[in-house]
């Protein structure tokens, strides 16, 4: 994921969009399908159909895409519970417009409208470690210890796995009740999360959300 803090003074007027990723109209996809490419080379655009993908745009007034991420969902067996699941993944900021906030922005607005998803438990998701700080700007909640365990049960993938530098971070959804981001919930849903392994298989999994 590559995203930044920052909320300059010249940032670009901008809107935000969202699709059904297979509803994405064409010029945007292409636009998204070309700034994944500068952030990950060789990596294929696009998210398993089964994860019910759905791409959060943020575009200027000409119709550039300044900012991009998917909001993927599966639900997933842990501690003996099952949870309904969503994650963020692809997170994007045009290299030319980072540093005044758009990725901030568009992250706000996904978190927004996850919350308001009925049903969900929480949000899931890993990032590279130094962007940690800027998740949590955001409003997520950093999981000591924990490792998602992505790819195939034949395959697996995981955020500990050499070569990965990655911090795990979550919302609980049930601190957006009265007690607040500091209630109950979120208290029991980071502690019964933190320090474990969360496997996201068996089923569709895509580059550890």
């Amino acid at each position: 994921m590559i995203a930044g803090p920052g909320s300059g003074a010249h940032a670009p007027v901008t809107r935000v969009l969202g699709f059904a990723e297979a509803e994405l109209p064409a010029a945007l996809a292409a636009q998204v399908a070309a700034l994944e490419a500068e952030a990950w080379p060789g990596a294929t655009p696009g998210h398993d159909p089964a994860l019910a993908p759905r791409a959060l745009l943020l575009v200027t007034a000409d119709g550039t895409v300044a900012a991009s991420l998917a909001l993927l969902f599966k639900e997933i067996r842990h501690g003996g519970r099952t949870y309904r699941a969503a994650g963020l993944s692809s997170v994007v900021t045009r290299r030319a417009l980072r540093g005044r906030g758009c990725g901030a922005r568009l992250v706000a607005a996904a978190r927004r409208e996850l919350a308001a998803v009925p049903g969900l438990d929480l949000v899931l998701f890993s990032c590279d470690r130094p962007l940690a700080p800027f998740y949590e700007a955001a409003g997520f909640t950093r999981l000591p210890g924990a490792v998602l365990v992505g790819g195939t049960p034949e395959e697996p993938l995981a955020t500990d796995g050499p070569g990965f530098d990655k911090e795990v971070l979550a919302e609980f959804l049930g601190a957006n009740g009265p007690d607040g981001p500091d209630g109950p919930d979120a208290r029991a849903g980071a502690a019964a999360f933190a320090g474990t392994r969360i496997a996201l298989h068996p089923g569709p999994v895509d580059r550890l959300w």
